[in-house]
């Protein structure tokens, strides 16, 4: 294929419809290593019918629905308007709370109003989370450290992603301590992911533009093309991630 084709190729897997929190375009073109704890699991054994939850960054839902958490005890924030809009038209109708936040992290609830909090892969801010929970109120969060992705970063571009400083477990604990939580539970992890083809690539990095900005086929088609080289040299391209997860409990 020539190059002007494959750009126009690769163009098009821009364009695919992405909703929510669905990847289940990339079934068959990447792997990616299990983490040695469950974030679904850990959320069981804390949750209970009669809790209050807040969900932050919940995305479409998708994660928070597996939970069966009554609805009406329910509710969620959200960042980024097209899902937020998906969640008015799915979420708000069944009675959760929806609420969209922007970056300064400002939860639009009393104080003390839930017994638990979850956060998978959202930002916050540690004193809203510790004022909008109950005294002896959880909070539970999985986070993306500044190492994730740094090696698909420089095959597309050594300057691509910008990263938080010192955003890894550590900076997390030291940060809730500091607003009266007691570590509960804390790990630290360094999967690896593997992509297979250039579609599930391209795709996957389209979709984080918060992990990859400006990133485009267009402007990084010189990138693209050096990474299917070493792609049809190897049969496959390897990243490694970076994740963490921490449980607090608000002392009394």
């Amino acid at each position: 294929m020539r190059k002007i084709e494959l750009k126009k190729y690769w163009q098009t897997i821009e364009q695919i419809e992405f909703r929510g929190w669905d990847f289940s375009y990339m079934k068959n073109r990447w792997e990616q290593e299990g983490l040695p704890w469950s974030y679904s699991n850990l959320v069981r054994e804390y949750l209970s019918s009669e809790m209050n939850l807040l969900d932050m960054g919940t995305g479409g839902g998708e994660l928070l629905l597996t939970f069966n958490h009554p609805y009406s005890k329910t509710s969620v924030t959200e960042g980024w308007l097209p899902n937020y809009q998906l969640l008015q038209k799915q979420l708000q109708p069944k009675g959760v709370t929806i609420a969209f936040v922007d970056e300064r992290d400002q939860l639009e609830f009393p104080n003390d109003s839930f017994d638990i909090v979850l956060n998978s892969h959202a930002s916050y801010d540690p004193k809203e989370v510790r004022r909008v929970l109950k005294p002896g109120g959880v909070f539970i969060t999985q986070q993306v450290g500044d190492q994730n992705g740094q090696i698909l970063s420089e095959k597309l571009c050594t300057n691509l992603q910008p990263k938080i400083k010192d955003w890894s477990l550590e900076i997390v604990q030291k940060e809730l301590v500091e607003e009266n939580f007691d570590i509960m539970f804390a790990k630290e992890y360094f999967p690896y992911q593997y992509f297979y083809d250039m579609e599930g690539l391209i795709y996957y990095v389209q979709r984080i533009p918060w992990e990859y900005p400006e990133f485009t086929v267009e402007t990084h088609f010189n990138q693209l093309i050096e990474i299917q080289k070493e792609l049809l040299n190897k049969g496959f391209i390897y990243n490694r991630q970076h994740r963490f997860i921490v449980i607090g409990k608000v002392m009394n």
